[in-house]
């Protein structure tokens, strides 16, 4: 017999770890109601992310409904050696690598929300209105590696930690880190050309 749903809304607030970790649970016994509670706190974000990477829409419902039937299946298999979170992003990130090197790469008209930290990296130039911000920030963002363009979406689009993103991109926290150094440097650079200031170009490395 099918076990009954857990009621999982007395458990824990609403997308907390430990909600997740009870839909993961509930999931892995087969349970299609958390599935679909998870599907729904998940969808919308999975599309956010992937969605600043590819400007293919079909391309991005294709790793959404990958990434979350390998939900579905895999569930069983969690350990809660990372959040939930991560383990589903990461999930995300390898099926959109896939994606992405079977198909000609394609960088999305991805535009930046109001981020602290990026916003103060363009306030020393002046622009007109937020929407023009946003584009001018996410032309900069798209003039980077890959690598480092991906690390800076997870940290602060997502609000991924340091470590969770090394999980999630297979590699140290060493290098990380060192990738966030670097797209820092190469992003004020490429916001300081945009804008036609061109004293403070990166060097190709």
């Amino acid at each position: 017999m099918k076990p009954e749903p857990e009621n999982l809304g007395n458990t824990a607030p609403p997308n907390s770890p430990a909600q997740e970790l009870a839909w993961i649970k509930a999931i892995a016994r087969g349970d299609r109601i958390a599935f679909e509670q998870l599907y729904r706190s998940y969808h919308g974000l999975l599309v956010r992310f992937l969605i600043r990477n590819t400007s293919r829409r079909d391309l991005v419902d294709e790793v959404v409904n990958s990434t979350l039937w390998a939900v579905w299946r895999g569930a069983s298999r969690f350990r809660a050696e990372s959040t939930p979170r991560s383990w589903i992003i990461a999930i995300a990130y390898r099926t959109l690598m896939k994606a992405l090197r079977d198909q000609p790469f394609d960088v999305g008209a991805a535009t930046v929300d109001a981020q602290d930290e990026l916003v103060e990296l363009s306030q020393t130039h002046n622009h007109a209105s937020q929407t023009e911000l946003q584009q001018w920030v996410g032309a900069g963002l798209k003039m980077l590696p890959e690598e480092q363009r991906m690390t800076l979406e997870l940290a602060y689009f997502l609000g991924q930690s340091c470590e969770e993103i090394a999980e999630i991109m297979s590699c140290p926290v060493g290098t990380v880190k060192a990738r966030m150094f670097h797209a820092r440097v190469r992003l004020r650079s490429n916001l300081a050309t945009l804008g036609g200031d061109t004293r403070n170009e990166a060097k190709p490395e």
